[in-house]
């Protein structure tokens, strides 16, 4: 089942139960990936958005509202910190397992052997096979300054 029928389901789930703040998050994620859908209609795209790219949708909303719930907790809102947490929880459900930090090593490592990378030059190849094959599983943020200590070493 592809994610879109899966957030779908969920949404109408949420209303038969009545759970109004997980409903209020799988509104936001359908009209975040339905602002995509549009975007991409106006480049010329006749499809909507897959998989690949819904993962990349929910990752940022992610990141956004880490960075809120952290700029709440500065401010002394730790309730609407709460609610940020709360969203979170409901959107991490659609992606899929995060890597550890062992995986996401030996998965640089695979990457750099796989494309015989020797130098920081390397680096946007090395970058691009994680991005394809760990799109949802990994932060790459986080990734980045990892893949760049390795090929420098």
């Amino acid at each position: 089942m592809d994610l879109r029928t899966r957030i779908a389901a969920a949404l109408k789930v949420a209303m038969k139960n009545k759970e109004a703040e997980r409903l209020g998050t799988l509104r936001l994620i359908n009209a975040a990936i339905k602002d995509r859908d549009i975007a991409l209609r106006g480049e010329g795209a006749e499809d909507g958005v897959g998989d690949p790219e819904v993962l990349a949708i929910l990752g940022r909303m992610v990141k956004q509202r880490q960075e809120s719930a952290r700029a709440y907790e500065e401010g002394g809102r730790l309730d609407l910190a709460e609610a940020e947490r709360a969203e979170i929880a409901v959107i991490e459900e659609f992606l899929p397992r995060q890597l550890t930090e062992d995986e996401v090593a030996a998965a640089i490592d695979a990457a750099i052997a796989e494309l015989g990378a020797e130098s920081i030059r390397d680096m946007g190849r090395v970058m691009g096979q994680l991005k394809a094959n760990y799109a949802g599983r990994m932060d790459f943020g986080q990734v980045g300054p990892m893949v760049r200590a390795r090929l420098t070493s």
